[in-house]
């Protein structure tokens, strides 16, 4: 089976998304986000960088 090639957005990979100023949930994550990269669970970096982009506009 054949199909096309899979297009990527221009802005692959996403850039990383800033906690929002004064939102105590937001640096929560980014707080985890930072330990997360010091332990090297790259994983761990891609949940968070997920919940944030999700968390409710401010």
């Amino acid at each position: 089976m054949s199909t096309d090639p899979v297009q990527l957005p221009d802005g692959w990979p996403l850039a990383e998304p800033a906690p929002a100023d004064g939102c105590g949930r937001c640096a929560e994550l980014a707080a985890g986000r930072t330990f997360a990269r010091a332990s090297g669970d790259l994983s761990a970096v891609s949940d968070a960088n997920v919940l944030i982009r999700r968390h409710p506009a401010h």
